[in-house]
């Protein structure tokens, strides 16, 4: 007897592709995924409450490193980085919440590709081909975004308690500074993603790279519009630089379409550089209408052939009928 070693029939993803995977089938996949992601979550959380002390101590780099955050232990005689605490379980619902952000990061290879295998047999090759293509630029980005708002904290916060009446040393809540920090990287990160939306819209045909770069203007003042709405510092510093961020960014997004269009052909169609109101440059020929052809008479159409008179009902059906 002889034993199979390799699978036989189509697989999970085949038969959700072409279609042969019952409803029932599809249900049992969704939990088979939301199963396996929770465990990578779960998984990323368990090593992200042991590294949580650590991402603090991360976190709380741009307010250590101001001089005004420094208070005296009088245990020790020794200077201190302190945070002020107001509820007693903060401290650890701030480590659960830091588990919590770093088990989602961690854990994002498992649930991320759950996510896509249950999605992707319900697209198309060349959709498939572009969302990896996008996912690739995406997490970039998203770092790059990241970074540069760790680094606007940093300097937004020195801004900010030298600018302030109180002066001396000034010390923080610490579950309000870690949200603001986090949120701050998570504002900076998503507004990175926004050249991406502009590729989707080239690659689908929906506008043009030069219809994106006419509107160069909106975007410019859109994206020191949304600079000084989502940085802390008041001053031009981070503004300025998030701003320049964005926009250097559109216009690489307007390079790549620009590119895109030329090798797919775009704005080289035949009626492309006419207007709707443009007079047809093609002559126009008159042709004189002649006489029409002579009609035949109408050939006469023969009688109906008469129609035989039934039999009665009597002769037509036998005993048995």
């Amino acid at each position: 007897m002889k034993l199979a070693l390799r699978r036989q029939g189509p697989s999970k993803f085949q038969q959700a592709s072409d279609g042969s995977m019952t409803l029932i089938d599809h249900i049992r996949d969704l939990r088979n995924r939301l199963f396996w992601a929770s465990l990578g979550i779960v998984a990323g959380l368990i090593v992200g409450f042991i590294i949580s002390k650590w991402t603090f101590d991360m976190l709380s780099q741009p307010y250590c490193s101001l001089d005004t955050s420094w208070a005296l232990n009088p245990v020790n005689n020794q200077l201190e980085c302190r945070f002020i605490t107001l509820g007693v379980a903060d401290q650890l619902i701030l480590r659960l919440k830091i588990a919590l952000w770093v088990g989602l990061i961690v854990g994002a290879p498992i649930w991320l590709y759950n996510l896509w295998a249950f999605i992707a047999p319900g697209l198309h090759k060349h959709e498939r081909k572009w969302a990896y293509v996008f996912v690739a630029i995406a997490a970039p980005l998203f770092i790059g975004g990241a970074v540069l708002a760790f680094f606007v904290v940093k300097h937004s916060l020195a801004f900010i308690m030298d600018a302030g009446v109180i002066g001396g040393t000034t010390q923080l809540e610490v579950t309000k500074y870690i949200s603001f920090v986090t949120s701050m990287i998570l504002l900076f990160g998503v507004a990175f993603e926004f050249p991406l939306v502009l590729l989707m819209l080239n690659f689908t045909g929906v506008v043009s790279a030069k219809k994106l770069l006419s509107w160069w203007r909106i975007v410019v003042f859109l994206s020191f519009a949304f600079a000084a709405i989502a940085t802390p510092d008041p001053g031009p510093f981070g503004m300025t630089l998030l701003a320049l961020c964005l926009v250097v960014l559109y216009l690489i997004a307007v390079g790549v379409g620009a590119i895109y269009d030329k090798r797919k052909g775009r704005g080289k169609e035949i009626y492309a550089g006419l207007d709707d109101d443009q007079i047809s440059p093609l002559e126009e020929e008159r042709v004189a209408v002649g006489a029409s052809d002579p009609i035949e008479a109408p050939t006469p159409v023969d009688a109906p052939t008469p129609v035989a008179r039934p039999r009665p009902l009597e002769g037509r059906f036998d005993d048995m009928t």
